[in-house]
């Protein structure tokens, strides 16, 4: 019997390493192959100027700035609406009967495919505001505001209830006890939330080709969440599927997965801060 279970035990180690050796093999094989395609097309003309159809020249800056202005412009509206959920389901709500409702509504809104969201949005914001970056930055609002939510939440389900009854005990009310005690000793989780939600919003495509344009022109925050616009995802779809031109388009995937890296690093750093902040 002894036998039989070690060479059953060896057989799950060995079948686990190999599940793990061909993970680890593809993510490496599949950002290798990115960056070594896509760093040899990228230059300081292709990341500083815009596109010109007269003299042939690729830039991605328009891209560039407008996919930093749609993450800004959905982590405002998101971030708001998804941590006062949060506050409000686990904190305050005592119909529980409701609370399973909205968690099963912000489950279901978290697994539907992002085409839809995009065609909602065109039908919802674009036929309203027109094609430009905010009918974008709202579809990915509600994208993104499930993330937000389920975050938060778990968040401040760790927060043990003792830490609310000594604030009570000493006469806080509930919105102090809130403030000063039960976010302080979550915002770990709430923070790592917003950048995860802030990495899908950078690499979203789908949606923003109904809502946010194809325009590859330079303007200001205010002004470009009013045009249309296309964002890194955006131009590398179009760049590879409409104009063949497959080098830009692993340069931009190449500039996509380093700040990809760079929103999970810095979740990362920011867990581990206030992880070891509160433990002080």
């Amino acid at each position: 019997m002894s036998t039989k279970r070690n060479v059953y035990v060896w057989a799950m180690r060995i079948l686990m390493w190999l599940a793990s050796g061909i993970t680890a093999a593809l993510t490496l094989f599949l950002v290798g192959y990115v960056l070594v395609q896509g760093i040899p097309n990228i230059t300081w003309e292709f990341l500083s100027t815009k596109p010109s159809y007269l003299s042939d020249t690729i830039g991605i800056l328009p891209d560039i700035l407008n996919t930093v202005y749609i993450v800004i412009a959905t982590l405002v509206i998101v971030i708001p609406l998804g941590v006062g959920a949060a506050v409000y389901l686990t904190e305050y709500a005592t119909n529980k009967k409701v609370v399973g409702i909205i968690e099963y509504a912000a489950e279901a809104l978290s697994g539907i495919p992002s085409i839809i969201y995009g065609l909602v949005g065109m039908l919802m914001f674009s036929n309203n505001f027109g094609t430009c970056l905010m009918a974008g930055a709202l579809t990915l609002a509600i994208m993104n505001l499930p993330t937000i939510m389920r975050n938060t939440q778990e968040s401040l389900k760790t927060v043990p209830q003792s830490y609310r009854e000594g604030a009570f005990g000493l006469g806080a009310g509930k919105w102090r006890v809130i403030r000063t005690v039960v976010l302080p000793n979550c915002i770990d989780g709430v923070i790592t939330g917003c950048i995860l939600s802030a990495g899908r919003i950078l690499g979203e495509s789908a949606a923003l080709l109904f809502t946010a344009g194809f325009a590859h022109s330079l303007n200001g925050f205010v002004a470009g969440l009013g045009s249309s616009g296309a964002t890194l995802t955006v131009a590398m779809y179009v760049y590879a599927k409409e104009r063949g031109e497959f080098g830009v388009a692993f340069g931009i995937a190449a500039i996509l997965m380093m700040l990809a890296f760079l929103i999970n690093l810095s979740a990362t750093a920011v867990a581990k801060h206030f992880r070891k902040k509160n433990a002080e």
